[in-house]
């Protein structure tokens, strides 16, 4: 399993737009075949940071993934929102794999 994190930068007067475009990445995008973990809007601190995260089984099924997105007609719509609306300046990605055990709670001492 590896986790793709989406770093956004955003225009920071336009952050609805991009809470727009997560939401609807909240329905296409499990559809498609990745576990989402959440998008992560500006909430406190930059204005301008923003984040997609999702787990996938591996690169080869992040290829088959992302061309089942490309033929999505919610995942097409919302590109093409995000295109029209330039609300996303810049996207990075990075793909990582767990290193430690999931967090389980509260750390006692």
């Amino acid at each position: 399993m590896i986790t793709c994190f989406i770093r956004y930068e955003i225009d920071p007067f336009r952050v609805d737009a991009f809470e727009a475009y997560a939401k609807a990445w909240g329905e296409a995008i499990p559809r498609c075949g990745a576990d989402l973990v959440g998008y992560f809007a500006p909430h406190e601190g930059s204005a301008t940071t923003a984040y997609g995260v999702y787990n996938i089984d591996s690169l080869a099924a992040y290829e088959a993934y992302r061309a089942r997105l490309r033929d999505d007609p919610q995942g097409r719509e919302n590109y093409a929102f995000a295109k029209a609306e330039g609300f996303i300046r810049r996207e990075d990605r990075i793909f990582l794999r767990l290193a430690s055990a999931p967090h389980e709670g509260k750390v006692t001492r």
